[in-house]
């Protein structure tokens, strides 16, 4: 989103204006891979905005030095435990429910992933297909992790569509194309706001995408890229990006406030494209 990347530079030149902050936006998979091959000569000072996958690629092929951001209130849970990155904000897997279509066809609107697996929601449910969305990933690797392909094959059949955009699933429940759609929780908030009949809900557990940043090891300018990383673990860059996200990590910043919500630590490691394939086998026609 260059809305966030430009509201972060802004509030960050507001307490460093001698600083210029040069931004070099990729998606995760290019700006780790660039990362990492720029090994034996660093560009960048920092990263971020890129998750937790990419954050363990990154310290595990050896090109981040360990940073702990000074004056910041994110709790220990979202830091890394050897010290490596930070989380900033979290993107939270949630449901889209429009009321009322479920006033109209008798429904309760589920409160767990068990009950979603019901027939009682046969053809109500709409989600981002795996192969095609990292939202579609996300839930479909937790569920996976917490619960097996068994319960993965009951929900299936009460799929209703799989799309290839992780919002899809949103704008479905705000339009009553489809009672349930799961998604990501800002695509929500944006049919609320819109003043669609469409209610956010969580689960029981919560599949989750931590995002955050880090020190990158041999920086041109490592003190400025501390500065950075400072100013993003901070309240203030809490503030810059909170419009943005769904929930930050700072406390009191986002549109979701963490205590309520069950995250979802995986218990296994995930082999993304070993899952794409097991999937894909499995579920699409």
């Amino acid at each position: 989103d260059g809305k966030l990347h430009a509201a972060l530079t802004d509030a960050f030149n507001k307490m460093y204006p001698d600083i210029k902050v040069e931004q070099v936006i990729l998606s995760t998979g290019p700006i780790t891979e660039k990362t990492i091959a720029e090994r034996e000569n660093p560009q960048a000072d920092a990263i971020y905005g890129v998750n937790s996958f990419a954050l363990d690629q990154l310290k595990n092929a050896g090109v981040l030095e360990p940073y702990a951001p000074k004056g910041s209130k994110i709790p220990a849970q979202f830091m890394d435990s050897d010290g490596f990155f930070t989380h900033h904000w979290l993107t939270l897997m949630v449901m889209a429910v429009n009321t009322k279509l479920m006033d109209e066809k008798g429904k309760q609107v589920p409160s767990s992933w068990q009950e979603l697996a019901s027939p009682a929601y046969k053809d109500m449910i709409t989600i981002a297909a795996p192969t095609k969305s990292g939202t579609g990933l996300t839930i479909f690797t937790t569920l996976k992790d917490a619960y097996g392909w068994e319960y993965i094959d009951k929900l299936d059949k009460n799929i209703f569509q799989y799309n290839s955009s992780g919002s899809a699933a949103g704008r479905q429940a705000g339009a009553g194309e489809t009672a349930i759609g799961l998604t990501y929780d800002t695509a929500v908030i944006n049919q609320v706001n819109a003043g669609l009949p469409v209610k956010l809900a969580f689960f029981d557990m919560t599949p989750n995408v931590k995002e955050g940043g880090a020190l990158v090891l041999g920086a041109p300018n490592p003190e400025n890229g501390k500065k950075w990383l400072d100013f993003m673990a901070s309240p203030a860059g809490a503030a810059a990006y909170a419009p943005f996200v769904g929930a930050a990590t700072t406390p009191g910043y986002g549109k979701i406030d963490l205590k309520d919500v069950s995250l979802w630590e995986y218990k296994a490691p995930v082999d993304t494209a070993a899952f794409k394939r097991e999937w894909g086998k499995k579920y699409e026609k």
